[in-house]
């Protein structure tokens, strides 16, 4: 993919005309999503209708059609809420919910709080504090919160700041976790680096990183990190055996298009809870007087 398709996907991925659900956002003490979600805001139709559920905004954003204060109010009642928007959302638009911060869910009832959330017609864009600790989580053999997140997410955004040559990551991160930040570094700033993994219905993860400007609404793509990851595999196979192990672009994209049964069950997401896709094929022997027959 060039740049400019892949620009192309970020800006319909925030304008949200490409088919995800569940953008998560990953962020830091050294650079929130703030500017992020004024991204979307810039880029969002007036058709969508905006429920922005705070655990630590106090003002309501100039861009939410609805604030909710999870704090005061109970999480059936959260949720139920969002349940009756989402009847009433029309089929042309879609109904976008924002949480500022997942950290204050309990980890064991996480994905049940996000499936609740999720539907054919409505996106989530939540936001992930990765310098938070996370408390004890209960079940020994549970993943973490951020592991589980960056599982079901079918769009992660991380975003960091955009460091000169005298500052590096690693010497930042040590300062930042005494909380010492540096002068002369542009932390929080409108202009910042983001990292998108987008996750298609073939199972691949396209990743690419971009320098965003939140004051021009422009962006630059930095490295072309899922192009390059697709030649350094081409290099691998080059010369293995005397097959041709090579994919031409015309397979690249054919492989693309194949949609895995299991991302159908996941397009219902939050509607239904699961479920089991099986196609009969013409060799298939089913009895239908039989119950143990029975594929679902």
């Amino acid at each position: 993919m060039s740049n400019q398709n892949a620009t192309v996907l970020l800006t319909r991925l925030l304008s949200l005309r490409e088919n995800s659900s569940f953008h998560l956002i990953l962020d830091s003490l050294t650079q929130s999503s703030f500017y992020l979600l004024n991204e979307y805001a810039h880029h969002l139709s007036n058709n969508h209708k905006l429920i922005y559920l705070s655990f630590e905004t106090v003002n309501r954003p100039p861009y939410a059609s609805e604030f909710l204060d999870c704090t005061e109010i109970e999480t059936e009642k959260v949720l139920s809420s969002i349940k009756s928007h989402s009847k009433k959302t029309s089929p042309s638009s879609k109904l976008v919910v924002v949480i500022d911060s997942l950290n204050y869910i309990p980890n064991e009832t996480l994905g049940q709080y996000i499936a609740n959330i999720v539907g054919p017609n409505v996106v989530l864009i939540a936001t992930y504090h990765t310098n938070c600790v996370e408390p004890f989580i209960r079940h020994k053999n549970y993943p973490s919160s951020l592991s589980l997140l960056t599982y079901i997410a079918s769009t992660m955004f991380e975003v960091e700041p955009l460091l000169n040559q005298s500052i590096d990551n690693e010497s930042l991160g040590r300062d930042v976790s005494r909380l010492n930040f540096p002068i002369n570094a542009q932390l929080n700033s409108n202009t910042f680096k983001l990292t998108l993994t987008n996750r298609r219905k073939s199972g691949r993860s396209l990743i690419y990183k971009f320098s965003i400007n939140g004051e021009s609404h422009t962006y630059e793509v930095l490295n072309d990190t899922a192009e390059s990851k697709d030649e350094d595999e081409e290099e691998m196979l080059k010369d293995l055996t005397t097959f041709n192990l090579a994919t031409s672009s015309k397979q690249k994209l054919a492989r693309e298009q194949v949609e895995l049964p299991f991302m159908q069950a996941q397009e219902t997401l939050g509607s239904a809870g699961g479920a089991i896709v099986y196609e009969f094929e013409k060799d298939d022997d089913y009895d239908e007087e039989d119950p143990y027959e029975d594929p679902f």
